[in-house]
């Protein structure tokens, strides 16, 4: 019977089968017509990049030391604020759909940035409204491939 010895293994194994997942969700993806390139060909290529990394982790030779051990070790309060960070990205998913990428966008920067303790407004806004604009008009226009548009007319 083949063991799991290292941590890089058991992650290899885990990252490997959450690859097969996404692609599985990726070729179910919805094809549009008259566009150049397709809505799922960068995230084929994500999934399949990470198949091909985990691998390579899964090979890696190097070994844990105890000081890298302590490293992992996440306190309490900190893994609060990840779970919250997560809780947000799961909301900006479950939203791109429905209110579109700029709107979710948007949304997330602002919550994110105030949630983490960024507290100038002026940036957190300016960044917030550009960034998802510059990217959707970039992706939408230039690169021909479409990001959900929601309840914005463009």
């Amino acid at each position: 019977m083949f063991l799991l010895k290292t941590l890089n293994q058991k992650v290899s194994i885990f990252l490997i089968l959450f690859a097969a997942g996404y692609l599985y969700l990726t070729y179910n993806l919805k094809e549009y017509p008259y566009v150049p390139v397709d809505s799922d060909f960068v995230p084929k290529i994500l999934g399949y990049l990470l198949i091909i990394l985990a691998v390579f982790l899964f090979f890696d030779k190097s070994s844990e030391t105890e000081e890298e051990k302590e490293k992992r070790q996440v306190p309490k309060k900190e893994m609060l604020v990840l779970l919250a960070v997560g809780g947000m990205i799961f909301l900006y998913i479950f939203l791109l759909e429905i209110i579109g990428f700029v709107l979710s966008s948007m949304l997330f920067i602002i919550a994110c940035s105030w949630f983490l303790g960024y507290r100038k407004l002026v940036t957190t806004i300016l960044v917030a409204v550009l960034f998802p604009l510059i990217m959707y008009l970039s992706f939408n226009y230039l690169l021909q491939i479409r990001l959900p548009q929601g309840v914005l007319p463009f």
